[in-house]
């Protein structure tokens, strides 16, 4: 079994750090408390992995988080048959542990997957709530405090890495987004250790940079690439080479692209 799909967390002791937005922590209790499947559609690094993880840890449930991709099969979330130690014998997948154990499960861009994973995910979707294994003839019902989450990036989406309608009116959704300037400084400044009156200018950086998506850029610069930067510059780093390291270079491999960005820096910090 794929050490990266074990579960990332047990039942968490301490609660991470999660600055909401609107209502999306009322809706995630309330979906769990109802049994409700939740999906998370929003841009890559806007905050949904950590939202999910804040939540688990708020309801006090083991949360089994998967990265998707374009080799994730339906067998690596139930499980599979493994000789260990010259036995074979039958391990549990993250989605099988959840089911068992009462957790919440997080498919993390769960378009990415193959298309037999939402065949799995179809019977704990509706009023059904059921996991068949057909390998070992089990008909897993889930308990009251399992919940499933997905999330996706519909920026990303093209017809071969979308979810068809069908599969989406099986969840409650809700979308995130970048947060407001206001409270996305008082979310990095908390992260980084940078003072908030320094991280004024690099949210300011960023609504300049995010305003170049759709142009020179596929994708706005993230939240979570912010705590990078700031992070940075809270050790010491120059603000201008912090920028070039975690707002500039990984946004595009474009040289002339880069240098439109890095232009926005300077006149954002100066020179170093």
């Amino acid at each position: 079994m794929n050490t990266a799909l074990m579960p990332d967390t047990r039942i968490q002791q301490d609660i991470p750090f999660y600055e909401p937005v609107g209502n999306e922590c009322e809706l995630f209790e309330q979906a769990w408390k109802q049994r409700l499947p939740l999906l998370l559609k929003g841009p890559t690094g806007c905050g949904k992995t950590r939202f999910v993880s804040h939540m688990a840890a708020r309801l006090g449930r083991p949360l089994f988080t998967v990265s998707c991709h374009d080799d994730l099969t339906a067998a690596d979330l139930t499980g599979r048959f493994l000789l260990q130690g010259g036995e074979t014998r039958w391990v549990d997948g993250p989605l099988t542990q959840a089911v068992r154990e009462g957790g919440i499960c997080y498919l993390d861009e769960v378009v990415e997957a193959r298309k037999d994973v939402t065949v799995v995910l179809h019977p704990l979707t509706d009023d059904r709530r059921l996991l068949p294994l057909e390998r070992t003839g089990e008909l897993l019902e889930a308990p009251d405090d399992f919940m499933l989450v997905v999330s996706y990036n519909p920026g990303y989406q093209h017809i071969l890495k979308s979810l068809k309608p069908s599969t989406r009116q099986r969840f409650v959704a809700k979308s995130f987004d970048f947060p407001p300037p206001d409270l996305e400084r008082n979310i990095v400044a908390a992260e980084s250790g940078l003072p908030v009156a320094q991280c004024a200018a690099l949210i300011n950086l960023a609504v300049r940079l995010r305003a170049m998506k759709g142009q020179d850029l596929e994708e706005g610069v993230s939240t979570r690439l912010l705590i990078y930067c700031a992070t940075l510059i809270a050790n010491g780093m120059p603000a201008t080479q912090a920028a070039q390291a975690t707002l500039v270079e990984p946004l595009s491999d474009d040289s002339d692209v880069q240098e439109g960005l890095m232009e926005a820096v300077r006149a954002t910090f100066g020179e170093d």
